[in-house]
């Protein structure tokens, strides 16, 4: 029987990406990014119902695409793409903090781990308005 599940799933958030920057977990309640990460969660589950997405349990590539005011950017690559493989993996494994105020989000997984990542890409384009684009995809063999 033919594996008919999607390998790579691509969707669009408006507004500005979670970054991860400090020893607090982004998925505190009540954390400064929690809007920025309920979006992201949001934006990830309505892309995996759409399409019958279901997690990876192989290597994976992420892309982040940032589209932003020239001369506005807010972080650096590393804390935002830090923040969104932070949201998009298995949160059931941050067990040291209360996960109830993320509601049906907290099982929006689109992959385990982030030890899964074999590349990552990082890309920034001129726009009007805060937005970006998420790539996540099965890395090919020996990645």
């Amino acid at each position: 029987m033919q594996d008919t599940r999607a390998l790579a799933l691509t969707f669009e958030v408006s507004g500005l990406p979670p970054v991860k920057t400090e020893a607090l977990s982004i998925f505190a309640a009540g954390h400064r990014q929690a809007t920025r990460v309920r979006a992201l969660l949001q934006a990830a589950c309505t892309a995996a119902q759409r399409t019958g997405w279901t997690p990876l349990g192989g290597p994976v590539e992420v892309d982040l695409t940032l589209r932003c005011p020239p001369g506005h950017r807010t972080s650096d690559a590393s804390t935002l793409l830090g923040g969104v493989c932070a949201v998009l993996q298995d949160k059931k494994r941050v067990s040291n903090i209360g996960l109830a105020h993320l509601g049906v989000l907290v099982d929006v997984a689109l992959y385990s781990d982030d030890r899964q990542i074999r590349r990552l890409s990082y890309l920034e384009e001129p726009a009007e308005e805060f937005s970006y684009r998420v790539r996540v995809a099965a890395a090919p063999a020996g990645v």
